[in-house]
């Protein structure tokens, strides 16, 4: 039994109870897997499918378009220990796309109940999987974490997965209590998708989940001896009624060129096909209370800064003002307000709008604090293990948290019409609904037939509908495949902080390693990892820009903050006090405006567990530039290295370079790459490369803009004269660089003449003010 396309070949084994899939573009690229099921069933631990197993029957499913691919499918019916369970696996092919699924379906005939612990789809061992011809292959996993703040990244050989001290604290939130962590090298797990890399060939292995609606899917995989691969659905114990069905998600395998500009992409575009996402929301921009304020926070406070946005709008316009976390008395007491809004926060929301800017509110609907009236008032709603005793939620405020159990409907009632009244009595368009993992606890939830994610999707699908499809949403703490196709925007990191390093008083230096805590460090982590799923799946959220000189982060670390965020394209929320904040630091916040809003290349996502250079792509009047950034990720000054070659350039014999921060300039070649020395700990680098063309003018760059370029409307050369068009539609002062082929005489700004310095090499620098929409012409 064989299916193929161009791409893919899938043949079937029943003696040896294994598919292979033999990659048709990657030379000795293949595997062989086979699946599982562990389950309870008559009263025992059960494997339904052995290492043998024997087709019953064989369905063939000509080509299908399933809305994310089109699949040719083979049905296959397994022959189980128990005749009274139907097994049917689906392996399918996509026709024009090098993607293979496979699905697992389980149907109860008998009389009795089963309870369903693991499904797994794909089971590859040791010795069954070649990337390549190399004989001795390097090995990585990148290893996708649960939700917004589990840790994202790289693993090579030889590391070991990062482990927590305070697991009874942090664990709850943060790990998917069905994916294994492990302290022993080489092991590594991850979830809802992995890819497993073989550096020296540049082949990976995608393997994953295309939706969470009815299990969370997990990975587990050894990179040696040699390496081997398992993916499953968590079944949770949950129960599978006589005459009833369960398939899993859709699972995919792909072979991948690491050396594509976007390895991820193919995947990406089936899940987004999967859930019908349309990212077309603009990027949020505006301010938030909670990193300056915290829970201390008035009406009175929040009024301040919206007069101080007013009063700014010209210079740094931000649209969105977010009330964060404090209004509220406890969470879970939603309607219940602490003295600081003696109205509550409906007259904000009317004074936002009136002032013709966005009202944000944050919620968190699913968590609940010990201490609100819910817990005595409806102890029913709650979460319990099997033994009837409250489940944690984790450490927050605190204190240990408790969760609502959403298959209690009357719980899942009064979550939604949190949201409704927020929305259409309160008047809040923009939504930050924060620890939704909350929900999907591991618990003995009221109904016991429905898996964690399966109570998690259906409680944010209901959650949408009670905002409304207009409202803008924010998933925070949220897992994320189950947030697919219901979230404009996304938390894809752990909390930033005013400290490099995560921060509690008196332990600080213990839990210095911790690598979901808040942080900026751990922040910045996961905003590179998972910079791929900007604009795929959402808008990608990295928590807020803190720039204000009284955190403990240094101007580097400040520096490094702003540039992953504003490289990255995702939003951009301040969240320092607007009143006292100094110029300077404006200024950091003003040159990322307006935000780029483009997916950047990780050009060393699998190479490294924190990867430190990023590649922009960008294009417009002045034509094409590389947008280039590499971090200095050590603990003390270090040199940093720039070539063509490190950022996969086009090969161009030379590249013009300026360096944003700095304002240096200079020339880049394949021979001779640039080195910054001494670059302060944790800062950063930033270069717009341009090709060397010395017999026509071009722009190097300005310190108007991060991009160094798109604050250029329009670029017009009229022999010995250039014109051309700021437009950032913002205040724009500053700096701008050109390199010109003949000697400037003046320039000129909408007729009034700009100072201008000549560098020499051709290279002059023009100061402007005042320059958003108007012309500026340098005359030789």
């Amino acid at each position: 039994m064989k299916i193929e396309n161009e791409f893919l070949a899938l043949n079937f084994s029943e003696k040896f109870a294994t598919f292979e899939l033999r990659s048709k573009i990657f030379p000795e690229t293949w595997l062989k897997s086979s699946f599982e099921i562990q389950c309870h069933c008559k009263g025992e631990d059960t494997e339904l499918i052995e290492d043998l197993w024997s087709i019953s029957e064989i369905d063939h499913i000509k080509a299908v378009n399933t809305g994310f691919g089109v699949l040719e499918t083979e049905n296959l019916r397994i022959e189980t220990e128990s005749k009274d369970v139907e097994v049917n696996i689906r392996v399918s092919l996509e026709k024009n796309q090098g993607i293979a699924f496979f699905q697992l379906e389980m149907i109860n005939h008998s009389s009795q109940p089963i309870f369903i612990d693991q499904l797994t789809p794909l089971k590859i061992k040791e010795g069954s999987l070649s990337l390549g011809k190399s004989r001795n292959p390097a090995l990585s996993f990148y290893s996708n974490g649960w939700q917004s703040w589990s840790n994202t990244g790289t693993f090579r050989q030889g590391d070991k997965q990062h482990t927590t001290m305070i697991g009874k604290f942090q664990n709850p939130q943060i790990i998917n209590p069905d994916t294994p962590r492990h302290k022993d090298g080489d092991h590594f797990s991850g979830d809802m998708f992995g890819v497993l890399c073989e550096k020296t060939q540049k082949i990976g292995l995608l393997a994953g989940f295309i939706s969470q609606r009815m299990h969370f899917g997990s990975l587990e995989t050894k990179l040696s001896p040699t390496p081997s691969l398992r993916i499953w659905a968590n079944g949770d114990h949950t129960r599978l009624d006589p005459g009833e069905r369960i398939r899993t998600d859709w699972a995919c395998l792909s072979f991948v060129d690491l050396n594509d500009h976007q390895p991820l992409e193919t995947y990406l575009n089936t899940v987004a096909k999967a859930h019908k996402i349309q990212s077309e929301i603009s990027v949020p921009v505006g301010w938030c209370s909670w990193y300056h304020f915290y829970q201390n926070i008035t009406q009175e406070d929040i009024e301040a800064n919206l007069t101080s946005v007013l009063a700014l709008k010209d210079d740094v316009p931000l649209p969105l003002l977010q009330i964060d976390d404090g209004f509220e008395t406890y969470p879970g007491d939603w309607f219940d307000f602490v003295p600081g809004f003696p109205e509550g926060v409906k007259p904000l929301a009317t004074q936002t709008s009136k002032a013709d800017l966005i009202p944000g509110l944050w919620l968190a609907p699913f968590i609940v604090h010990p201490k609100a009236k819910l817990v005595k008032e409806h102890p029913e709603w709650l979460l319990r293990d099997e033994n009837g005793k409250l489940v944690s939620a984790g450490f927050v405020w605190n204190t240990f948290t408790y969760a609502l159990d959403l298959t209690h409907p009357a719980a899942l009632d009064y979550a939604c019409e949190v949201i409704r009244i927020a929305v259409k009595k309160w008047g809040f368009e923009y939504l930050k609904l924060d620890f939704l993992y909350a929900a999907a606890l591991k618990a003995q939830y009221q109904d016991p037939t429905k898996t964690r994610a399966q109570v998690l999707r259906s409680g944010l699908e209901a959650l949408r509908h009670a905002a409304g499809k207009d409202t803008v949403m924010l998933a925070c703490g949220c897992p994320l495949g189950s947030a697919l196709g219901l979230f404009d925007a996304m938390r894809i990191g752990a909390d930033v902080s005013g400290y490099w390093e995560p921060h509690f008083p008196l332990v600080s230096k213990l839990l210095s390693k911790e690598v979901n805590m808040p942080s900026a460090r751990n922040a910045l982590q996961n905003i590179l990892t998972r910079a791929p799923l900007h604009r795929q799946w959402w808008v990608n959220d990295p928590d807020c820009l803190l720039v204000r000189p009284d955190t403990e982060l240094s101007l580097p670390e400040v520096q490094s903050l702003a540039t992953a965020i504003g490289m990255t394209g995702g939003s951009l929320l301040v969240s320092d006090d607007l009143p006292n904040l100094p110029e300077d630091r404006l200024r950091i916040v003003q040159v990322l405006l307006p935000v780029i809003d483009q997916q950047a290349q990780i050009c060393d996502l699998f190479e490294s567990h924190t990867p430190g250079l990023i590649r922009l792509d960008l294009k417009n009047a002045l034509g094409l530039w590389h947008l280039l950034a590499a971090f200095n990720w050590k603990d003390h000054p270090a040199d940093l290295a720039f070539s063509p070659q490190k950022f996969n350039l086009p090969l161009e014999p030379i590249y013009w370079y300026r360096e944003f921060w700095s304002g240096e300039i200079g020339k880049m070649a394949m021979t001779l790459p640039i080195i910054f020395e001494d670059v302060p700990a944790h800062g950063v680098r930033v270069i717009a490369a341009r090709k060397y063309q010395p017999e026509l003018p071009t722009y190097l760059g300005s310190d108007i803009h991060l991009s160094q370029g798109l604050e250029i409307g329009e670029w017009k050369v009229n022999g010995n004269q250039i014109s051309l068009r700021i437009d950032v539609g913002r205040s724009a002062d500053g700096r701008i660089s050109i390199c010109l082929p003949w000697e400037a005489s003046e320039a000129r700004l909408d007729q009034r003449s700009c100072p201008i310095q000549s560098k020499g090499q051709g290279i002059y620098n023009i100061d402007l003010r005042d320059a958003d929409g108007k012309w500026l012409s340098i005359i030789g």
